[in-house]
Order: structure tokens, then C-alpha cells, then sequence
């Protein structure tokens, strides 16, 4: 054999060594494409009833927040009614009522005076009186 024949040899089982490794990545490549396929489907099936179910979720959340957005409404709405009634309640009643209570004040003082006797005033005023000066005497 001539150096020529044997270096075609060593090209051509080169080659074919190349060819060998290039078929089974080309193979493991495929198997992998396959797999990927495969976990691509099946993560499709599960995830766009996840989705539809999530979409529907957001819609009845959406739809929750509007109520309780007119419950707050409604609340605002209830307060600033109650606060305008009371406010007006204070107003009309406020003086009335302080005349009101003035009126039993001053009832109850003349009944007071009323009950009093007139001699045990005059006995109550010299007997402090009397205390009082012998207090300073001493």
C-alpha cells in the first residue's frame, strides 16, 4: 500500500467515524425534538383550561369589586345623610333644649326658695354669722 492509499483509508474511516458521530447526534437530537413535542402538548392541555378557569375567576373578581365599589358608594352616600341629620338635629333642637333645661333649673330653684322657711333662713344667717365672728375674735 502507498502513503496515498493509506491516507484515502484514514480519510474514508475518518469520514465515516464523523458520519457515525453526526447520525447519533442527528438521532439524539430528534429524541429530544420528540420529548420537547411531547411536554409542549401536554403542558398546552393543562394549561389553557387553567387559563379559561383563571378568566373566569378575574371576571367574578371584577365583578365583585363593582359591588363592593357601589356598597362603598352607597355607605358614603348613607354617612354623609346621617351626618347632614345630625347636624340638623343639633341645629333645631340645640336651643330649645337649653331653654328647656333652664326652665326646670329655675323651676326647681323658686321651688327651693318656696320650701325654705323664712325664719330658718334668718336662724342659718346669724348662726354663720355668730361662727364666723367668734372665730375672728379668737
Amino acid at each position: 500500500m502507498s502513503a496515498g492509499d493509506l491516507a484515502a483509508v484514514l480519510v474514508a474511516v475518518g469520514v465515516f467515524a464523523a458520519l457515525v458521530v453526526l447520525l447519533y447526534a442527528a438521532q439524539s437530537l430528534l429524541r429530544a425534538m420528540r420529548d420537547l413535542r411531547a411536554s409542549v402538548e401536554l403542558l398546552h392541555r393543562e394549561t389553557v383550561p387553567l387559563l379559561e378557569e383563571l378568566r373566569g375567576t378575574v371576571r367574578e373578581a371584577g365583578a365583585e369589586v363593582e359591588r363592593v365599589d357601589q356598597l362603598l358608594e352607597a355607605a358614603e352616600s348613607i354617612a354623609a345623610t346621617v351626618d347632614s341629620a345630625s347636624r340638623l338635629g343639633y341645629l333645631v333642637f340645640r336651643a330649645p333644649l337649653i331653654r328647656f333645661v333652664a326652665f326646670f333649673k329655675g323651676l326647681g330653684r323658686f321651688a327651693r326658695r318656696l320650701v325654705r322657711r323664712p325664719s330658718a333662713r334668718g336662724a342659718r344667717r346669724s348662726r354663720s354669722r355668730t361662727g364666723r365672728d367668734h372665730r375672728r375674735a379668737a
